[in-house]
């Protein structure tokens, strides 16, 4: 041991209590409105299913009908591995892994539509709907065969279809809770959202919702849709997806990117809109910064190139839907819309294979760290919540297994949960 040095301050202690004190109105504001990742499971997609078209057996249709496509078309994983570019020593994993997604959880989060996918109806005819979507969901929920997610996305809060909006909220907010209540995995999509007043108008309705039912303020949540421009660059030059977080008072739970409203929106032409449009990546770069901390998360928008016809032409759509998928990735953009069952092959082929390649490194990398071992890599607390919300992230979608991340990490699930998100409690590391 050398020499104990000998600590002095020039300062008294008023001062930094002076300095606590001064802060303490934007300590306050920091926890509001950047409280971090919720630490909850975020799908990795959402179906998007007509309001007059979905039925009790809607998600097992569309797994059957993904295997059925598989079978067709890529009927080994040696034939699926060589339509996408998935690495030899990948091929076996991912393919096995995504049969048996589709056979034990073929959609992660469900749409019911009413806006775009649903159009215009009568009152009577989409009331009926409406009614319908409640019950079967709460009798999904009640008999163990929902998605983990599900709700509706209602039309918007446009002045020639607002008072329709909130009907069928109404309307299906209501079903729910006379059949029992409202399920934990329940989701509304509020679309083409243009002004920061347009998401407080639906707060105040989910708040008079919740007053009317006597349920917490703030039991009900909703992702904002980004379609239009002016969502992203608002008259005043400012970021308006940013008022749009802060105007929902603690209820956004989703920022999702609608291809081809915001396409259209900035002038794409047809034949160019897609989710990798310079534009699109604009968009999507303002909606992760704006969300960045405040536990709302960015979702992806969809392809319109469906894998139907010909096997050379489902080929064809599987890899642009695959690659659009893990480029997707690559940008933390972790969400995205599939419009058509023969998309959810490509969708796990390659959520699995982007968590699968990376799972031994992301694993010695996040042990190293716990053990202050060093290494080629100087990770840092940032990395290690990287590293972590990235393994959690293979686990809730079936890409990884709990027990094979504890074997390459010596952590606990616990030990991954407390890593990633502060929210979830302290950093004190188990062993398995």
């Amino acid at each position: 041991m050398g020499q104990q040095e000998k600590v002095a301050t020039s300062l008294a202690g008023a001062v930094s209590d002076g300095i606590s004190a001064s802060l303490t109105a934007v300590d306050a504001e920091l926890a509001r409105r950047y409280p971090g990742d919720p630490g909850t499971r975020q799908p990795v997609h959402t179906v998007y299913v007509p309001g007059d078209t979905f039925t009790a057996d809607t998600i097992r249709s569309w797994g059957d009908r993904a295997l059925e496509a598989l079978d067709e078309h890529a009927p080994d994983a040696a034939s699926f591995a060589a339509v996408l570019g998935i690495p030899e020593d990948l091929a076996g994993p991912v393919h096995d892994r995504v049969r048996a997604k589709l056979i034990r959880e073929p959609v992660e989060d469900l749409r019911i539509d009413f806006e775009d996918g649903y159009g215009p109806r009568s009152d009577a005819e989409e009331d009926e709907a409406a009614a319908r979507a409640a019950r079967l969901i709460s009798e999904a929920y009640a008999k163990d065969t929902a998605a983990p997610y599900m709700g509706i996305r209602m039309k918007c809060m446009e002045a020639g279809v607002r008072d329709r909006g909130i009907r069928t909220t109404d309307v299906f907010l209501t079903g729910l809770m006379e059949a029992g209540g409202l399920p934990e995995g329940l989701v509304l999509t509020l679309p083409k959202v243009t002004y920061p007043e347009q998401v407080t108008a639906f707060v105040q309705l989910l708040e008079a919702f919740e007053k009317a039912h006597a349920l917490p303020s703030g039991r009900l949540g909703f992702e904002i849709q980004i379609e239009t421009s002016q969502s992203i660059l608002a008259a005043d030059g400012t970021a308006a997806v940013a008022r749009m977080i802060d105007a929902a008072q603690g209820r956004a739970t989703g920022l999702h990117y609608g291809t081809f409203d915001y396409s259209a929106c900035v002038g794409v032409s047809a034949a160019y809109q897609a989710s990798d449009h310079p534009a699109a990546d604009h968009a999507k770069a303002v909606m992760q910064v704006a969300a960045a901390g405040t536990g709302v998360r960015v979702s992806d928008g969809s392809t319109n190139v469906l894998p139907v016809g010909p096997t050379p032409q489902v080929h064809e759509a599987w890899r642009l839907h695959y690659g659009l998928t893990r480029r997707a990735l690559a940008r933390a953009y972790y969400q995205g819309w599939d419009m058509h069952p023969g998309h959810l092959p490509t969708r796990y082929a390659a959520v699995y294979t982007f968590y699968r390649e990376g799972l031994e490194q992301a694993a010695a990398r996040l042990a190293a760290y716990v053990a202050k071992a060093g290494g080629d890599v100087m990770d840092e607390p940032a990395t290690a919540k990287a590293l972590s919300g990235y393994l959690l992230r293979g686990i809730d979608c079936g890409a990884l297994d709990t027990a094979e991340v504890a074997r390459l990490t010596g952590l606990t699930r616990a030990d991954l949960d407390a890593f990633a998100s502060p929210r979830r409690g302290g950093l004190t590391v188990t062993t398995p």
